[in-house]
C-alpha cells in the first residue's frame, strides 16, 4: 500500500490485519468485538484517557513510572508495589528488547529461563508471548490505568494483543519509535506500521472505547532541542488524529533549564492545538507528558534524587498532565522495585508541594515560547511543502533531506548533521543547524546565545561543548564548563 496521509479504509485495515495476527500464535486470541465489550466492562478508574482529562481539568500533574519483568505473577507484584508503596497514579508495562525487535522465539526462551531462575531474565514484559489471556491477568490484578510502553518500530501485533487485553494507552510512533531505537528500518515502513496502530485505536474509538496514544517525546533523550522534539510530536499527533484517534498525549524530555522546559511544554500544547484545528480534527483530547532527565545520571543516590526532584518541579510548574518518573538507580542499571517506588514518592512529594502553582509569565519565558514556536513552524512548514500537502510523504522526504534531524540517533535514515549544545544558562541551542530550514534570524539567534557562553568560558564555540554537556549532569552540573569556570 502506497504511503499517504489519509485515513485507512476498513477494507485496507482488515486486509493487513489478517497477516498481522499470524505473526505469533497468540494473535488468534484477539477478538475485536469481544475486546470492545471487555473494555466497556472495566471501571472508569482504569481508563487512561479519563484519568488524564480529569487531571488536566483539575490542574494536577500525575506520576507514572517505567517497569516490566518477564513473568506475569512477578510483573503483577511489581506493578502493585509501585501503586501501593510508590503511590503511582498510572501504571506501565515496559516491554522487553526481544519483543521490540519482534523476536518472539527469543522471548519464549527468556520466559522459560526466567521460570527456572525464579527471576526475570528479560528486561521487560513480553506481552505478545503472554497473549490476551496473560495480559488480561495483569489488567484484572491491578487497580490503575495501564499503558503499553516499549520502543518498537513494528508494534502492530503487540498493540492488537495488549489493547484487546484491556490496556488503555499505547506509547510510540512511526518516528519516535524508529529513529532513536533502530538502525536499518525505513521511515516509510514505520509510519505505515504505526498508521495501522493508530487505525486500530481509531476503530476502538468508533466503537465507544477511548484508548490514549502517546508519541515518545524525548527521542534520543540527549540534548534534543525543544523545537525538533515538538515538531516530531505534532507530526505524530497529526498522523494519529487522521486515523481517528481522539485521546493524544504529546511528550517532551527535560532539557534542564527550567524556563526553557516550561516554555517547551506550553509551546507544544498551544501549537499542537493550532495544527489539529487547521487539520479539521474535532474532539481531540490533548494532554502533555514531561519526561524527567533522560541523559546520564549521577551514581550517588542522593544526587540522583536531586535530579528526579528537579524534573518533578519542572513538570509541575509547566502544568504538564503527567510526568514520567526516573529512579535513583538510573546510573547503575535496572532498578529494584524499592528504588523505583522511592523515585515515585520523591516525585509525588514535589508535585504535592507545588500543586496549584505554575510559573507565571515573564519576558524570558515569552521569548523562549516565541523562539520554540518559530523554529517548530519552520520545520513543519518545510515538511508540508516537501510532501505537497501530504504530512506522511513529507516526513519521509524531510528525513532524506535533513529537515527533520535527531541528534545522536542510530538510524541510517537520519542525517545527523544537526548538532546541539547548551548556551550560557543551560538552554539547548542549535550549534550546527545542518539542513534544518531556519530563517537567518533564528540561525543568528542560536549562534549569539552560544557565543555568550564561549566568551564567558574563554573557548571556541564547537563540538567540545556538546561533548562536555553530554556528561555534565552525571558529574553534578547542568553545563559542561571547563575547570575553573
Amino acid at each position: 500500500m502506497k504511503l499517504k496521509f489519509r485515513k485507512w479504509t476498513e477494507e485496507e485495515f482488515f486486509e493487513m490485519r489478517e497477516e498481522v495476527l499470524k505473526g505469533w500464535p497468540t494473535g488468534a486470541e484477539v477478538d475485536l468485538e469481544e475486546a470492545v465489550k471487555y473494555h466497556k466492562s472495566l471501571p472508569e478508574s482504569k481508563s487512561f484517557s479519563k484519568k488524564l482529562m480529569n487531571a488536566k481539568n483539575k490542574g494536577i500533574t500525575l506520576a507514572q513510572p517505567r517497569a516490566g519483568v518477564a513473568l506475569i505473577s512477578q510483573h503483577i507484584e511489581l506493578l502493585n508495589f509501585l501503586d501501593k508503596e510508590g503511590g503511582a497514579d498510572l501504571l506501565p508495562s515496559t516491554i522487553d528488547s526481544y519483543t521490540r525487535q519482534n523476536k518472539y522465539e527469543n522471548c519464549e526462551r527468556g520466559i522459560e529461563e526466567s521460570k527456572k531462575a525464579g527471576r526475570s531474565l528479560l528486561n521487560g514484559f513480553p506481552g505478545v508471548n503472554h497473549g490476551v489471556k496473560g495480559c488480561r491477568e495483569v489488567v484484572e490484578a491491578t487497580n490503575l490505568p495501564l499503558q503499553l510502553r516499549h520502543g518498537t518500530p513494528d508494534a502492530r501485533l503487540l498493540s492488537e494483543i495488549m489493547m484487546a487485553a484491556g490496556f488503555t494507552s499505547n506509547e510510540g510512533g512511526g518516528i519516535s519509535y524508529n529513529v532513536p531505537y533502530a538502525k536499518n528500518v525505513s521511515i516509510e515502513r514505520t509510519i505505515r506500521d504505526w498508521q495501522y496502530v493508530d487505525r486500530l485505536v481509531g476503530w476502538y474509538e468508533e466503537h465507544g472505547v477511548s484508548i490514549n496514544r502517546e508519541p515518545f517525546g524525548p527521542l534520543t533523550g540527549t540534548l534534543v532541542p525543544p523545537s525538533m522534539s515538538n515538531a516530531v510530536g505534532i507530526l505524530e499527533g497529526l498522523l494519529a488524529a487522521e486515523q481517528g484517534v481522539k485521546s493524544i498525549t504529546l511528550g517532551y524530555g527535560q532539557c534542564g533549564n527550567l524556563i526553557q522546559d516550561i516554555a517547551a511544554i506550553r509551546a507544544l500544547e498551544e501549537q499542537a492545538n493550532e495544527y489539529f484545528e487547521k487539520g479539521g480534527y474535532k474532539g481531540i483530547e490533548l494532554t502533555t507528558v514531561f519526561h524527567q532527565w533522560m541523559g546520564g545520571f549521577p551514581e550517588d543516590e542522593a544526587k540522583a534524587f536531586g535530579v528526579i526532584s528537579n524534573g518533578a518541579s519542572a513538570a509541575a510548574l509547566a502544568g504538564a498532565t503527567k510526568v514520567i518518573v526516573k529512579t535513583p538507580h538510573e546510573a547503575i542499571g535496572v532498578p529494584t522495585k524499592e528504588a523505583n517506588a522511592a523515585g515515585i514518592r520523591a516525585t509525588k512529594m514535589v508535585l504535592n508541594l507545588l500543586r496549584g502553582q505554575q510559573l507565571s509569565s515573564s519576558p524570558e519565558l515569552e521569548e523562549d515560547i516565541r523562539i520554540i514556536k518559530a523554529e517548530t513552524k519552520c520545520i513543519l512548514d518545510k515538511v508540508y511543502e516537501l510532501g505537497n500537502g501530504d504530512w506522511a510523504v513529507g516526513i519521509v522526504k524531510a528525513f532524506e533531506q535533513g529537515v527533520l534531524d535527531v541528534p545522536f540517533a542510530p538510524s541510517i535514515y537520519n542525517a545527523g548533521k544537526m548538532m546541539p549544545a547548551r548556551d550560557n544558562v543551560g538552554k539547548v541551542r542549535y550549534l550546527a543547524v545542518g539542513n534544518v530550514p531556519f530563517t537567518q534570524e533564528l540561525i543568528d539567534y542560536n549562534k549569539a546565545q552560544l557565543e555568550e557562553r564561549g566568551k564567558y568560558e574563554g573557548r571556541p564555540v564547537d563540538f567540545q561543548m556538546t561533548v562536555d554537556d553530554i556528561f555534565a549532569v552525571g558529574k553534578g552540573t547542568l553545563i559542561g564548563r571547563p575547570e575553573g569556570k
